[in-house]
């Protein structure tokens, strides 16, 4: 699959690291580089766009005010030279945040999570089928897969799509996170970010803003989100977690 890529920043050293990032991925095409996001607006008319390397700290608009802008944008990866906008980008559903200088390294860690979640935008065509009291079934591949709700670890949404993350595998589903959140009957299941539903039964740790969880023998971070901080405490005291 081709993944055609656009980079709007405003450091002409920054935009010229990019493409020749770009240019060693053999599954990228860069299709337009901009120097600011007025720019960027006309390549996005001018361009089927798949990916965007996006410069927070830009003149006139800045990147998050771009991207808040756009309807329906690509898959988003923040670059900047600044730390604390992290939070902020990640609340905009942005794949991955770059901080400068970037290295080979985490360029090709961020161009692996977008080439998953375009590949779910293009190819995701499961829905969820018959809905137990401790299962329900996905359809995928031709087939009804059986998922339990015990073997949930998290669920992460992406727009029309959900992942349903579990010990060993993953399942794709074309489902709304409101519609799959209705459908979850057990209550140990929390919606804690705007993105994020996770087996409370599942949570390693609660750190500040953040639940820690064991995804394939590793911890994994998921934020969450002001407006669900207050509710998720209490039902955790409620629990005694």
């Amino acid at each position: 699959m081709t993944i055609k890529t656009l980079i709007v920043d405003d450091e002409p050293l920054a935009l010229d690291i990019l493409e020749t990032f770009i240019a060693k991925m053999p599954n990228l095409e860069l299709v337009a580089r901009c120097n600011n996001a007025l720019e960027g607006i006309e390549a996005l008319k001018n361009h089927e766009v798949d990916l965007m390397f996006l410069d927070i700290q830009m003149p006139q608009i800045t990147g998050i005010e771009f991207l808040r802008s756009l309807r329906n944008p690509p898959a988003v990866v923040f670059t900047t030279a600044f730390p604390d906008f992290a939070l902020e980008g990640f609340e905009l559903d942005a794949v991955d945040y770059l901080l400068k200088p970037i290295s080979m390294d985490r360029f090709m860690k961020a161009v692996s999570k977008a080439t998953e979640r375009i590949m779910i935008r293009k190819q995701g065509t499961d829905t969820i089928e018959e809905i137990g009291d401790d299962y329900f079934f996905v359809k995928a591949d031709k087939k009804l897969i059986k998922v339990n709700f015990s073997d949930i670890i998290y669920i992460e949404g992406l727009k029309d799509y959900v992942i349903i993350r579990q010990e060993n595998s993953r399942v794709i589903a074309l489902q709304t996170m409101k519609s799959l959140e209705d459908k979850l009957h057990s209550s140990n299941f929390r919606r804690v970010h705007r993105s994020y539903i996770v087996n409370l039964g599942k949570v390693l740790a609660l750190d500040g803003n953040t639940l820690e969880v064991m995804e394939k023998g590793q911890v994994k971070v998921i934020p969450i989100g002001k407006n669900y901080r207050d509710e998720l405490l209490d039902m955790i005291n409620e629990k005694k977690l």
